[in-house]
């Protein structure tokens, strides 16, 4: 049975409290290894140890630590496939799944590498008399980040890659239930030349997330979850006198239009919606084909596609998607099923009791297919997080449009049609983060930002992009003016204007 420890100080670091997680490798079901769940204190050692450590990396210039992001990205690439193999045995998503985890964290790594340019301030000569003035940006201290199960490459290096190239040290408190990755990432940081103790892995549950939350000298919190523990980060974090970003839950729609290419969409929303098992928050879990007769169209194409999916487990090349990542989670997803029939859905193709030969023990669930869902349904109102796809009709593209817009969740949505002029229009008027046009999941470019609206998303700056390095810098702006050997005023008495 291997354990999984904490990683402070450049070390791994047993917990003491004596509170083990199991770690199942979802493929067979039965449990691979034990985590260490941490205390308040050993959150507190972490802490002591970043905050002593920051001081000299926030002295180091931008550009060297920029090298170690390069050297960094340069390890991970080199061992992209161990790191892939270890991601899947943990989360049981395939193998080709976890390396693009780990790649679309890896662009984050990349856009880190160009802090030099990022970090610039502004400065202006001759503001007014014989006066400057220039911005610099400045680490916050220690900060932290929470992350979700269902990335666990891909999210703290979206977080810790931004945090410290600007100079800040970093808590990782990753998911118990795939925590191994995210201390293999910290151990190459290690090795790519971040001084020990800069960045940090505590692992955990509540008592944990909760010690981060109320620690003073964690100045700033980052966040990827469900949406009522974001808004419950967010509150209790904001209340305690930290920056919070939280990104939540989502329940993302497709729309189709009668002119869409359907043969692109259609393998579009079956990679979108059975990709990773449904386990993203960018997935399409809801399509609103506009117009029965587009629905019928649909279906009747989208049905074959879906009994052609292969489901398998982690290794195998030509699975489509693999396991679920616990047993809870499976018992979960097959219950929202169970509700989608009791609410009068009609279930047309269903994934409950899904079995693979040799891998009984499994967490595996068939792809489910709902027609004629309604917004009043429980089942369409709720984040399912798993391989279901829900059919919502719309008799015309007002109903289309306003299903996403007052939907609690506003992630992402797409739109699928060759009207460049209804696209856009679409893309205007959405009440919606992250809009896809023909794009199924669009999740934008490290050097945009990614982030939902609603109870997506709680804070006003996103993750990554030019948003992080404002989330965790603070901005000091300085005026500036040196005696001339001049007469002496006495404007100091009233408040300055530009004459």
């Amino acid at each position: 049975m291997r354990d999984i420890h904490h990683f402070i100080g450049g070390a791994a670091s047993p917990s003491a409290s004596g509170r083990l997680g199991d770690v199942f490798d979802p493929n067979t079901g039965r449990v691979q290894a034990r985590v260490g769940l941490g205390t308040a204190d050993e959150l507190a050692k972490a802490v002591a140890v970043a905050k002593a450590a920051q001081v000299e990396w926030a002295a180091v210039n931008p550009q060297r630590r920029a090298r170690v992001m390069f050297e960094f990205k340069r390890l991970v690439e080199a061992r992209i496939d161990e790191l892939a193999h270890l991601l899947s045995s943990e989360h049981g998503k395939v193998i080709a799944d976890s390396k693009g985890d780990i790649q679309r964290g890896l662009e984050v790594i990349e856009f880190a590498c160009g802090a030099p340019h990022l970090l610039k301030g502004d400065y202006t000569n001759n503001a007014g008399p014989g006066i400057d003035v220039y911005s610099m940006r400045q680490p916050l201290g220690v900060v932290a980040g929470i992350t979700p199960f269902n990335f666990p490459a891909m999210i703290p290096m979206w977080m810790f890659g931004m945090a410290l190239v600007c100079g800040n040290a970093f808590i990782l408190k990753p998911s118990e239930r795939d925590p191994s990755v995210p201390v293999r990432l910290a151990e190459l940081m290690l090795e790519a030349g971040l001084p020990a103790g800069v960045m940090n892995v505590v692992q955990g549950d509540k008592t944990v997330v909760d010690a981060i939350l109320d620690h003073p000298d964690i100045r700033a919190v980052s966040f990827v979850g469900s949406s009522d523990i974001a808004h419950y980060i967010y509150e209790r974090g904001n209340a305690a006198g930290k920056r919070v970003q939280a990104m939540g839950g989502a329940k993302n729609h497709a729309i189709v239009l009668p002119d869409a290419d359907f043969d692109q969409t259609v393998a579009d929303l079956v990679g979108a919606a059975f990709g990773s098992a449904g386990e993203r928050c960018m997935a399409l879990p809801v399509v609103v084909p506009v117009g029965d007769k587009t629905a019928d169209m649909l279906l009747d194409r989208l049905l074959p596609e879906i009994g052609k999916l292969r489901i398998g487990v982690s290794t195998d090349p030509d699975a489509h998607y693999g396991p679920v990542v616990t047993a809870a989670h499976k018992a979960r997803i097959e219950s929202y099923i169970d509700m989608g029939v009791r609410e009068g859905a009609e279930l047309l193709v269903d994934g409950r009791g899904f079995t693979l030969q040799g891998h009984e023990g499994g967490f595996f669930v068939g792809p489910t297919l709902f027609d004629r869902v309604t917004p009043a349904m429980q089942s369409y109102r709720e984040e399912i997080f798993g391989p279901v796809l829900q059919m919502v009709r719309a008799p015309d593209m007002e109903t289309a449009l306003k299903l996403p817009s007052e939907h609690q969740y506003g992630n992402g949505v797409a739109i699928f049609t060759r009207n460049g002029g209804v696209a856009r229009d679409f893309a205007h008027a959405v009440n919606v983060g992250m809009v896809g046009i023909n794009v199924p999941i669009p999740v934008p470019v490290a050097y945009h930002s990614f982030g939902g609206w609603k109870r997506s998303g709680f804070g006003d700056l996103d993750q990554y992009g030019e948003d992080s390095i404002r989330f965790y810098t603070k901005a000091k702006k300085v005026t500036q003016r040196w005696p001339s050997g001049g007469p002496v005023t006495d404007s100091a008495f009233i408040i300055p204007t530009l004459k």
